[in-house]
């Protein structure tokens, strides 16, 4: 366990009730959004990520623009992706925006790359969803090349070869953390061992533990390669409030909302206020007083071995107001505590 393990807070850019729980425009909520994160660099949380979608209950589908306004207004704060869908985008001009991002932040950027959850990016960009394991495959190829060399030779079957290629601008001072994000693939993890590339859990339901054979499996394939073991961070839903009650009550009926609108996409029956409350009690949702949520998340990092944790602090159309003191919580109680419990 890293003696200074890391701490983060990740958002879709849910939309959110305002006065009168109508729903307020993505461009209001995309604003409140860098508001959330200007709180979280004055606390000193260690990184803030910004996920991408394309579609009506999320407000961010250009991250990197998000993280841009935020550099302008924070200071030290890491701004990354949560994750960044490279299967439907090209990674030349990934690596080109987060370049960008790198130096207009002084050296601030990040980028977990995953395959993401919902398949909207495809047909809206036009990629074929029967490509959906070749497409990673080699776009993560030619990144990781990108990420570690001025230029690049690259041939595969999904974009344009490249040779002896410049990308600019060039990563200043280091090279970009880039974290693979994986939902429950053994194959992603593999891959991101193979890449020597750190590893980044999104954990959203369920008891963590679960995800320890995952753990195992990196740290295998690493031994395998003869190399040390990169990080290992864990993405998890979180709300906190004064006390247990007043969470679960802030948090339940926005909880609900959310997970039924998706969940009748994905052919899932109704959440339950039980399966709500198993899932607060045993499983991976953090909700709670700042000392059942650190409780939580030392137990957990115990479990796993975990260098990071990212906790995805909006939850559908949870008001902003609730956020920014579920923020303030987080970064003034939760934190401190979790690192007391670690020693």
């Amino acid at each position: 366990m890293p003696q200074q393990m890391e701490f983060g807070l990740d958002t879709f850019g849910d939309i959110t009730a305002g006065p009168g729980d109508r729903l307020l425009a993505h461009a209001q909520v995309i604003r409140d959004v860098i508001e959330e994160a200007v709180l979280a660099d004055a606390l000193g949380i260690d990184a803030f990520g910004v996920g991408e979608h394309h579609r009506p209950d999320f407000a961010v589908s250009a991250p990197e623009v998000v993280l841009a306004a935020i550099a302008g207004r924070t200071e030290r704060i890491v701004l990354g992706s949560a994750v960044t869908v490279l299967s439907s985008d090209d990674p030349v001009r990934v690596f080109e925006r987060f370049s960008t991002l790198n130096a207009a932040s002084n050296g601030r950027a990040e980028i977990t790359l995953g395959r993401g959850s919902f398949t909207e990016s495809f047909p809206l960009f036009g990629y074929d969803l029967a490509q959906y394991e070749e497409l990673f495959e080699e776009k993560l190829d030619l990144f990781a090349a990108l990420i570690r060399n001025d230029s690049v030779t690259w041939r595969g079957k999904t974009r344009p070869a490249l040779t002896n290629q410049r990308v600019f601008p060039p990563i200043e001072t280091k090279p970009l953390r880039t974290w693979v994000g994986v939902g429950g693939s053994p194959d992603s993890v593999v891959r991101a061992a193979r890449y020597d590339l750190p590893l980044m859990l999104a954990i959203i339901g369920g008891n963590p533990k679960r995800f320890l054979p995952y753990v195992d499996l990196y740290h295998r394939a690493f031994a395998q390669l003869g190399k040390p073991a990169q990080a290992i961070g864990l993405h998890s839903h979180g709300y906190v409030a004064e006390s247990d009650t007043q969470a679960r009550e802030e948090l339940w009926p926005h909880y609900k909302t959310m997970r039924d609108r998706i969940g009748a996409e994905r052919g899932w029956p109704p959440v339950t206020k039980a399966s709500f409350d198993q899932e607060a009690d045993h499983g991976a949702l953090n909700v709670g007083s700042p000392e059942t949520v650190a409780r939580k998340i030392a137990t957990t990092a115990k479990a796993l071995g975990i260098a990071r944790f990212d906790m995805k602090y909006s939850s559908g159309t949870l008001p902003h107001g609730k956020l920014m003191r579920s923020i303030e919580l987080y970064g003034t109680k939760v934190i401190p505590l979790v690192r007391e419990i670690l020693g």
